[in-house]
């Protein structure tokens, strides 16, 4: 039980489950939240860590911060009607003078997750639950989940890195992470697709969401691995370190059934640790022979799509996928194989998977008949820009590539090298720069591809390319009617991070700009 210290209040451990709000999230009290005396108790009716975002009614969680602890805000939090402060014992010392009670737990960030659960009712226990991991890979697979499951009759909602939906609409509504909420708001954000009539979601699930327990108190039917690669070391430190943080998602605390890619080293790897920890159950995914689902044909259509046969426990179920790549066949294959573990009706959300688009994910840019065939796609390791040009391998392709600033620097030259060793033209150029000197990071990755150039003797034309625009334009004149062009790193994104600010910046709108000002010879099948 809490013991009163002053006006904070100590707690040794959080045991029980506490942007977008729900209607309606079961009116719970402090007194049974957290135990407070009755002369202090209030009604609770959300809980947020942004100070600037307090409703009344909510709990503010301080947490230590890089240059100052939240609880210097505690005040600011109570002005706009905050009921209570959960924080540590340093942000407890900060905040001890308010007049609302101020729950003190060793870990504040760990007690947060559960907290927001039980404040919002739970909602994840309301939802069938689908989660995502792995270095590429996560959001096609939740999209081609979402096409599945619509098909199947089932109200979903989506999470991840392009947005949050339900049933196929953008939720608009701000979002403080790049793919997994903070726990405060992704347990509002699942209690609102409930009330809104969800019964599904499927949630990308990141290594960073992991680490900084985002999606504990989190209720998963099935979580799936996708694959393994260079990624996040900026945070992570070392390879192993990312594993173990994606690794960590496949555990009763976390999920009931895992789904592995077994063509990944890693997925191999989890699939012992799984097998030896024997708590969950575990299906397996392949290209071959050998899995629990595993393609047995793969066959390309004049209509560019490509017919999948897949193997399942049990019988057999075919698709069109639209997608180009053997990955995006996998990804298919991952998401065919979490719907059946649940239950689903895999007849209808074969129709489903071949329906499937995903925005900035080897999306085509139609720019009419004499035109280069155009992809652009957010391959952002090394891992991801092989398998995006080997998607198009059948095509002469020009690449353009650049690598983001303030992140792992050590991948760039492998980006480099492997455009290199795939592609006929690689045009260098900026991605989100951000605080880092753009012709800094382009060199890195020119580096890259010059090694692998000379160490394999590729005649692979490289270019820095200066700015995105620029390189663009550069890619659309070295290419000509039948080519690919191939434009990697943002994606979906619509904005370019240079010096501290976001610049209007779309890869597909800017492809058909430079077309368009390209003119000469544009629809004409003359050379450009």
């Amino acid at each position: 039980m809490p013991s009163r210290l002053g006006s904070v209040i100590a707690v040794s451990s959080v045991h029980s489950p506490a942007a977008a709000r729900p209607r309606n999230n079961g009116g719970l009290r402090l007194s049974v939240l957290f135990g407070v005396s009755a002369d202090r108790d209030r009604a609770v009716s959300g809980i947020t860590l942004d100070s600037r975002l307090v409703r009344p009614g909510d709990v503010y969680v301080a947490l230590p911060g890089h240059s100052h602890h939240g609880a210097v805000f505690a005040a600011d939090a109570v002005r706009a009607g905050a009921v209570a402060v959960l924080t540590d014992a340093e942000g407890g010392a900060i905040a001890a003078a308010l007049h609302e009670p101020v729950v003190v737990v060793p870990d504040p960030r760990s007690a947060m997750a559960p907290v927001a659960a039980r404040i919002y009712g739970n909602p994840s226990e309301r939802l069938t639950m689908f989660g995502v991991t792995g270095t590429n890979g996560k959001t096609t697979t939740t999209y081609l989940l979402d096409a599945a499951l619509r098909a199947a009759g089932r109200h979903v909602g989506v999470i991840g890195t392009i947005g949050f939906l339900l049933d196929g609409q953008p939720l608009e509504v701000a979002r403080t992470t790049v793919t997994t909420p903070e726990s405060p708001e992704l347990q509002a954000l699942l209690a609102v697709m409930a009330e809104g009539g969800a019964d599904s979601c499927v949630m990308e699930v990141s290594s960073h969401a992991m680490v900084l327990r985002r999606a504990d108190s989190v209720a998963f039917d099935v979580t799936a691995f996708t694959n393994f690669g260079r990624d996040h070391l900026d945070f992570h430190g070392d390879e192993e370190s990312y594993f173990a943080a994606k690794a960590s998602l496949f555990t009763p605390a976390h999920t009931r059934h895992a789904v592995v890619n077994i063509d990944d080293a890693h997925g191999r790897r989890l699939v012992e640790q799984i097998a030896a920890a024997g708590a969950i159950e575990c299906s397996t995914i392949s290209l071959s022979e050998g899995a629990d689902y595993s393609a047995t044909t793969m066959e390309p259509r004049p209509d560019g799509t490509t017919r999948v046969r897949v193997a399942c426990p049990g019988r057999t179920v075919e698709f069109n996928l639209s997608l180009p790549g053997d990955f995006n066949v996998r990804n298919a294959i991952t998401a065919l194989a979490m719907l059946d573990v649940v239950g689903i009706d895999l007849d209808a959300a074969a129709v489903g998977l071949g329906r499937a688009q995903v925005p900035g994910r080897m999306q085509r840019v139609d720019l009419g008949v004499s035109a280069p065939t155009v992809f652009v796609d957010f391959a952002h390791t090394p891992q991801a820009v092989t398998a995006a040009l080997g998607a198009v391998a059948q095509s002469r392709c020009v690449a353009v590539l650049g690598c983001g600033g303030d992140r792992d620097p050590d991948k760039r030259g492998p980006m480099g090298a492997a455009a290199a060793e795939a592609a006929a033209v690689v045009v260098v150029t900026d991605d989100n720069p951000r605080t880092e000197d753009p012709a800094a990071i382009r060199r890195l990755v020119l580096e890259g591809a010059q090694r692998a150039t000379r160490e394999h003797g590729l005649a692979t034309q490289l270019i820095d390319g200066g700015d995105r625009r620029s390189a663009i334009r550069t890619a659309l004149q070295h290419a000509a009617p039948g080519d690919v062009v191939a434009i990697l790193g943002k994606g979906h994104e619509s904005g370019q991070e240079i010096d501290g600010r976001i610049h209007p910046f779309s890869d597909i709108e800017v492809v058909r700009q430079e077309w368009a000002a390209l003119g000469t010879g544009r629809d004409t099948g003359e050379p450009r």
